[in-house]
């Protein structure tokens, strides 16, 4: 990795790599090209992962490698088109670089990305625009005149929201008559403001508007995001040279959905790292005729076979993770094992103890696994394939037949494919257990994708104790 990195730098290729594991592991492979090239380097990076480089990695290496080259981390919107050496930077102010010009880069700046299993969602974050309560409060104190358009308005939108049926997921699409009402007051108020911002932004194509709520307070937040950042980030790729960098960008070597939904559609090399068969398996446990998630007993027989799991290990001292996306599924789950373990049942919670038992979604484990402890059973409850119960889901599902798309092989397996493979990692350090009771992997067609992505693996279809031992 450490050769293709530096073969990158100095012919100015571009190329795609996919590690397999944590930048803990592999972030050195890509430093020391870095610091012993003589040319200026850009390394985007989230601020958690730089910081960890910066206080750790980087100054043993420099004294290692007996280079002095200027490092600087960059922050804020600031001029840095002179700049030599490696700079530092988060996604956020690589993209204000690129999208709103308001930070300067060297031209043609070869550029390291790391954790780039993230940058669709980076760009998506980045160009979503929220409007507040507060927005609402100063837009009737900046155009009074039309103050009872704006709270005829806001009074629209909050019955057209809270009219919908609850979801766990808490947000709602902004169509008909809510969207229209919106529209039109755009259209009325000119000016600068936020109201005009999205407004603007609407009538730009491929756009998603979409509220989330606050029930406690019943407030509503409207956002709008972009459908699809593959337009948006293709004119990125022609500017300077850039390597990509991500434990698992796509279930295929060339990457080519990833390659789609990101724009780069160059042919560049494409590098897929596999795990060592004898020392990164995992232990896997599938237990057949297992109710699907879809049926009346699933439930049950979840928590039934959740409590015997635990019990087969409960006397050794590491964690157990155990990955509940369903929110009234998780809250089921977490009452029953508090009433039969006690206080060592967590609800994502960031501080365990060794022996805790901690619940919780896909999103909270993919945040923090790097922070807690690795764990001796990893139990995923069902797959993380995205629900078309989410609004946001299933508008991008409906974009996706738009564009004449395989909307689940395009859109929902890839996603669960990369959330799967992220989520196991941890425990091929330690060879650990993963649990998947989920029995669509054994009576549907992608079954067989979901398995390689878990590849390599020892699998049963019994609780075995010699395991746990």
């Amino acid at each position: 990795m450490a050769r293709l990195v530096s073969r990158g730098l100095r012919l100015g290729r571009s190329a795609i790599i996919q590690t397999g594991s944590t930048v803990s592991r592999y972030g050195l492979s890509y430093l020391m090209p870095a610091l012993l090239s003589d040319r200026s380097v850009l390394l985007v990076a989230p601020l958690k992962v730089q910081q960890r480089l910066f206080q750790d990695q980087i100054p043993c290496l420099q004294q290692w490698l007996q280079t002095d080259k200027v490092i600087k981390k960059a922050e804020n919107t600031i001029n840095f088109s002179n700049f030599t050496g490696l700079l530092m930077v988060s996604p956020q102010v690589w993209l204000s670089h690129y999208l709103t010009k308001r930070v300067d880069f060297p031209d043609h700046i070869p550029t390291l990305i790391d954790d780039a299993d993230n940058l669709e969602k980076w760009t998506r974050d980045y160009l979503t625009l929220t409007l507040t309560p507060e927005h609402w409060q100063q837009l009737q104190t900046a155009y009074s005149a039309y103050g009872n358009l704006i709270q005829e308005v806001r009074f629209h939108l909050k019955n057209n929201i809270f009219s919908h049926p609850n979801n766990p997921y808490e947000c709602y699409l902004i169509e008909g008559e809510a969207y229209d009402s919106l529209q039109h007051l755009g259209e009325v108020l000119t000016g600068e403001s936020p109201l005009q911002q999205f407004y603007q932004q609407s009538q730009q194509p491929n756009q998603l508007v979409w509220a989330s709520i606050d029930r406690q307070q019943q407030e509503f937040y409207l956002h709008i995001s972009p459908l699809d950042v593959a337009s948006i980030l293709q004119p990125i790729w022609q500017a300077s040279p850039v390597v990509l960098m991500g434990g698992f960008l796509d279930g295929d070597k060339t990457a080519n959905t990833y390659r789609e939904t990101i724009g780069l559609t160059d042919d560049i090399l494409c590098l897929k790292f596999s795990h060592n068969r004898q020392n990164e398996l995992i232990k896997l446990y599938i237990r057949d005729r297992f109710p699907l998630p879809n049926t009346p007993e699933f439930q049950g027989v979840l928590i039934e076979e959740i409590i015997l799991l635990i019990k087969v290990c409960i006397q050794r001292s590491n964690p157990i993770i155990i990955i509940v996306n369903d929110t009234p599924l998780k809250s089921q789950v977490g009452t029953t094992l508090a009433a039969e373990f006690g206080s060592r049942v967590q609800v994502e919670k960031t501080t365990i103890s060794d022996n805790s038992i901690l619940i919780s979604g896909w999103d909270f484990w993919d945040s923090y696994q790097e922070v807690l402890p690795i764990p001796q059973l990893l139990v995923m409850a069902t797959l993380p394939i995205p629900s078309l119960e989410n609004p946001l889901v299933a508008a991008r599902v409906t974009y996706c037949k738009r564009q004449h798309k395989d909307w689940f092989r395009s859109y929902l397996l890839p996603t669960a494919l990369k959330a799967i493979q992220r989520a196991v990692m941890p425990l091929r350090e330690s060879q650990g257990i993963v649990a998947l009771l989920d029995n669509r992997v054994n009576y549907r067609s992608y079954g067989h994708q979901i398995l390689t992505a878990l590849e390599p693996y020892a699998k049963i279809n019994y609780i075995d104790a010699s395991w746990f031992e």
